[in-house]
């Protein structure tokens, strides 16, 4: 307890005052040295021998003092005299008889007042505001009495260590006499706890009644065995009956913020009237009644909406909570990782969202990093979680994310495009390959995208040279140089045939009515192409030949192979309504090529005239007669083409441009392009794995079987099953470049 023991040097009579934990004020008088000089002996020879009786005089008088202090009455002496009297006494070496009859006459005072807590007719409240009116009047009594025996305690009681000071003998007295009552104690705790309850409920209840009362519990030292362990066990049972009802009756983001605020108002409990030591076992207690027993509950019940809700708010709540739970953040991480590997899984593994794949996908990443960083802190531990959810379940169906996402950086790159600026364009290049490092297949999104690449830059249809560039950049600093060397030779390509074309023209001696631009495309960079023989023109297998005799006398021992199927050509058109461009592909141009030697033609005709495979010619005739831009006439009318139907130049051809350009439907991809990429990229697979074995093979000479499978799982880059490592093992067995261990069939060994 602490008190106030400075002195007032000048002398005169000093107030002190002290504050207890209870809040109470308590004042007390001392008298010093100066101001009685009739009572004060200043050293032992010049004091005078008292009477006997003055001893027992004094005495009366003070027990006169403490009377009055304790009946609340007024007391008869001055204060100063009653400090010097103790003092005198003090000197005549009665301290021990002083300090016996003092604690005597403070016990039967303490012993007398148990009796008004007897009355069984009162109710809880009135007996809490009795036993605190009691403890209040015990304290102010014991400091006045304290003030008055000052010197006493300060000489005496201090020399003695055994002894209690007259403060701790008045707390002593109280809760020997009053509070360690079997019956007065369990109706103070009973009472104190029906308050709690009646606040936890809602009602509004005396703090400060409250406040005092624990208070004197606390400094009585009886706090933790009479009330806090009947306190915790009450709460226990209040909220365990409480999570249980409320959880049913309740969705999760209400329940949070109710965990929320009762959380808020133990704490304000805390604060306001309970001693500090109750802080951690009271928090602890309603944590795990109403969040610890119930975390896969309310995850099962309520993340996988919040989430799909997106509700930020009562998602950092719910992380808040549960990290001040044991294991609350594990339980959370692991179904946080669950539902992201649920809801990638049916957008990657559901064909009818094909279309809208890759935009779904970077849509939910920008979703989960969001929740990660605004509500989950930016918790390490979870934002891998959400790396490795999201490598999952987009490696679940092979191939198809890298195909799509290939497709997906085609529609942004190609011109047109005119959803984004550049700076758009940019971070929507970078969000695609936070998605493309989680693909284990990346060759088949090379496959796919230089296919792309090659109808962009051969058709000019590229948006933009530095976006192509720089996506090119992203995907040579996430896969190596090795990766990106094909699709940077196309671009080399590109430059080189711009170069030629500049000689060509300046060499050309004879003029003609076309002006010819020719691609030279080194086969290893670009996507292979069928070749398809068609019937071209006089004058443009004149061109060729020209341009073919000009290139090889440049590069000798070069080998040129036409590919019209990636041609297009600009044709000068005139209808009724006047001339017109038509921006066509070579096979349309050839086709409509025809009609300046006739009328009207079968398809069959065309077919004979052009040379153009017949897949081909109904993709070539649709896109010319049945589109938008209706050039041709087809007889009968209809959406598709047909063995038995017939064409004629459309005279009557009205459009508002100049220069029309017609879909190519060759640039759209086929099932059969589709196929045969997909079965590239296998054949490509196949013959890297040939190779990494032959390589590991002729490292270690010897291998059992496990050991090789697992050299190449760590050396190939592309998902493979087990049963295909196996087939090409055998395949090399057979082609002799490894064989079996006639004793060991487990065992290989590599054949030099």
């Amino acid at each position: 307890m602490a008190e106030d023991t400075r002195q007032d040097k000048r002398g005169g009579f000093c107030a002190l005052t002290e504050h207890t934990n209870n809040g109470l004020a308590r004042t007390s008088a001392v008298a010093t040295g100066k101001t009685s000089k009739k009572l004060v002996i200043k050293n032992f020879k010049d004091r005078p021998k008292l009477a006997e009786n003055y001893t027992e005089d004094t005495w009366l008088k003070l027990r006169d003092a403490v009377g009055a202090i304790q009946n609340s009455t007024s007391i008869k002496y001055n204060l100063e005299e009653l400090y010097q009297a103790v003092e005198n006494l003090c000197s005549y070496k009665v301290s021990p008889t002083l300090y016996k009859q003092l604690r005597q006459v403070c016990e039967d005072h303490v012993r007398a007042q148990i009796s008004q807590f007897r009355e069984e007719s009162l109710d809880n409240l009135s007996f809490l505001k009795r036993m605190n009116r009691c403890w209040q009047d015990h304290c102010r009594q014991t400091i006045m009495i304290r003030s008055i025996f000052l010197f006493l305690d300060r000489t005496y009681v201090l020399q003695n260590s055994l002894l209690p000071s007259i403060w701790d003998t008045g707390l002593e007295l109280f809760r020997t006499h009053i509070v360690s009552d079997t019956v007065v104690q369990k109706r103070t705790v009973d009472g104190v706890l029906e308050q709690i309850e009646l606040e936890r409920n809602g009602e509004t209840v005396d703090r400060s009644l409250l406040r005092s009362l624990l208070g004197m519990l606390s400094d009585l030292q009886v706090y933790k065995n009479s009330f806090e362990e009947r306190f915790l066990v009450e709460t226990n049972r209040l909220y365990a009956a409480e999570g249980q009802r409320l959880l049913q009756e309740r969705d999760v983001p209400e329940y949070l913020h109710h965990v929320a605020r009762r959380l808020e108002e133990e704490n304000d409990r805390i604060v306001s009237y309970l001693d500090q030591s109750t802080q951690k076992p009271l928090i602890t207690c309603v944590e795990k009644q109403l969040l610890g027993e119930h975390m896969t509950a309310i995850l099962q019940k309520g993340l996988s909406t919040l989430l799909d809700e997106n509700r930020v708010t009562e998602l950092s709540l719910l992380y808040q909570l549960f990290s001040k739970v044991k294991g609350g953040l594990a339980t959370l991480l692991q179904f946080w990782r669950d539902y992201i590997k649920s809801f990638g899984g049916e957008i990657v593994c559901t064909p009818e969202k094909d279309k809208d794949m890759v935009q779904d996908l970077l849509d939910f990443k920008d979703k989960m990093d969001n929740v990660a960083q605004c509500c989950f802190t930016r918790n390490e531990a979870f934002v891998n979680a959400m790396k490795e959810a999201f490598e999952t379940f987009i490696n679940r169906r092979p191939n198809k994310p890298a195909e799509l996402i290939a497709k997906y950086v085609d529609s942004k790159l190609r011109a047109g495009n005119k959803e984004a600026t550049e700076e758009e364009l940019e971070r929507i290049l970078d969000k695609i390959m936070i998605i493309f490092r989680f693909i284990h297949g990346k060759d088949v999104f090379e496959a796919f995208y230089k296919k792309d690449l090659a109808k962009r830059l051969l058709v000019g249809k590229s948006a933009s040279v530095d976006a192509e560039k720089s996506m090119l950049s992203k995907l040579k600093h996430e896969c190596g140089a090795a990766f990106t060397s094909k699709l940077e030779g196309m671009f080399k390509d590109m430059e080189l045939s711009k170069d030629i074309m500049i000689q060509f023209k300046q060499n050309q001696s004879e003029s003609s009515n076309i002006e010819l631009t020719v691609n030279i495309l080194t086969m290893g960079y670009w996507p292979s192409y069928t070749p398809m023989e068609v019937h071209l023109p006089s004058e443009m297998v004149k061109l060729q030949e020209v341009f073919k005799l000009f290139y090889l006398g440049k590069h000798s021992g070069r080998k040129l192979q036409w590919q019209p199927t990636l041609g297009h050509a600009v044709l000068k058109s005139e209808f009724k309504e006047g001339k017109k461009e038509l921006q066509v592909s070579l096979f349309q141009t050839l086709v409509l090529l025809m009609f300046n030697e006739g009328e009207e033609f079968s398809m069959e005709d065309i077919r004979t005239g052009t040379g153009i495979e017949d897949g081909e010619l109904r993709r070539t005739l649709q896109s010319l007669a049945c589109g938008k831009a209706r050039v041709l006439n087809k007889n009968p009318r209809g959406k598709d083409v047909e063995d038995g139907d017939r064409f004629n130049f459309n005279n009557d051809f009205k459009h508002k441009l100049f220069r029309i350009k017609i879909n190519q439907i060759q640039m759209k991809e086929t099932v059969e392009e589709q196929v045969s990429t997909t079965e590239r990229v296998f054949q490509d697979r196949q013959y890297q794995i040939d190779a990494a074995v032959v390589r590991i093979m002729k490292m270690r000479k010897t291998l059992s079987h496990n050991l090789l499978v697992s050299e190449l799982y760590n050396q190939l880059k592309f998902p493979v099953k087990p049963g295909d490592l196996k087939k090409r093992i055998e395949s090399l067995i057979d082609r002799d470049y490894m064989e079996r261990d006639k004793e060991t069939p487990n065992q290989y060994h590599y054949v030099a």
